[in-house]
């Protein structure tokens, strides 16, 4: 999707202009995909607007930092401060807000120490992810997800979306919207940018964190719902045929928020290819709290002062 600029980024504490946010050609970055990132949205709600569950994304942030030895000097409070001062700022919702944390000018090499680490916040329009409202068609990927030891999947660092890209690429390539990589051991693992859930017998099933899948924060959302609704949600590895054999299947994630999977390598889900009445469910039940039509009873919401 085409980027829509807007006034400001925040760069290090400042507001600046966002013709301002640039890097040199010879940052650690650029050469090294030595950074992580975070992507948000903002909603709007009646009278306003509101961003999901900004204190969990950008702990999120934090955390991958942490793990690529990244020390960033900002809080978790002032990091949720900086975007709700930047959306407000620029006026925008609803918005995607994408955090950045990268290792700047400074040093050539594979040892990242002495370049400096450098903080961006950027938000602008966007949509809907996947097209359709009827489902996604996707398929398996021949690409596989990154295996144990080798890159940290819990970290949402810009290096494992190289990964993202070869899938995304061969799906759209071959027809498909979107595609499913497994992991190492040909378990199921997840989308190029979003989790994987399937529905069997009236029981939810999403892959461990184990699988070379993401914490992901609207995973975790809709496990909640679930389970607030009185459903079962089990977490265990799952092999490929389950996809075939699902009754339901849906994507979930910051840009896929709750989208239906219509068919996976041709295989229309539930024999039918329309969405379940779980997923729907569940949708609805996410976008009535975000779009403020439901009380937002987990205090997922943290409000800014940016009208519609």
């Amino acid at each position: 999707m085409r980027i829509q600029q807007t006034a400001k980024i925040w760069h290090n504490g400042q507001l600046i202009d966002w013709e301002k946010a640039t890097l040199h050609v010879m940052s650690h970055v650029v050469h090294y995909g030595s950074s992580v990132f975070e992507g948000i949205r903002c909603y709007t709600q009646p009278g306003g607007a509101a961003i999901f569950r900004l204190p969990e994304h950008m702990q999120r942030l934090l955390d991958s930092a942490r793990i690529y030895r990244m020390e960033v000097p900002y809080t978790l409070d002032e990091l949720c401060t900086a975007v709700t001062d930047l959306v407000e700022a620029n006026g925008i919702a609803p918005s995607y807000i994408r955090p950045i944390v990268l290792r700047g000018y400074g040093e050539i090499g594979v040892n990242p120490v002495g370049a400096p680490v450098e903080v961006y916040i950027a938000n602008m329009p966007w949509g809907k992810y996947l097209p359709g409202q009827e489902g996604a068609d996707v398929c398996v990927s021949s690409w596989t997800r990154l295996a144990p030891n080798t890159m940290p999947t819990l970290a949402k660092a810009g290096a494992n979306y190289m990964n993202s890209q070869l899938i995304h690429m061969e799906a759209k390539m071959n027809g498909y919207q979107e595609g499913i990589a497994l992991d190492v051991n040909g378990l199921l693992s997840e989308g190029s940018g979003e989790n994987v859930f399937l529905v069997r017998n009236g029981v939810i099933y999403t892959t461990p964190l184990a699988h070379s899948v993401l914490s992901g924060i609207t995973r975790d959302s809709v496990m909640t719902l679930a389970r607030h609704l009185g459903l079962t949600v089990v977490e265990q590895a799952l092999p490929r045929e389950m996809l075939y054999v699902a009754d339901e299947v849906f994507f979930t994630g910051t840009a896929a928020e709750v989208t239906p999977i219509r068919s996976v390598d041709k295989i229309l889900v539930g024999g039918d290819g329309k969405p379940g009445e779980i997923t729907q469910k569940l949708a609805a039940e996410y976008f009535a709290i975000v779009n403020g039509t439901k009380p937002d009873r987990f205090g997922w919401l943290t409000p800014v002062k940016v009208k519609a």
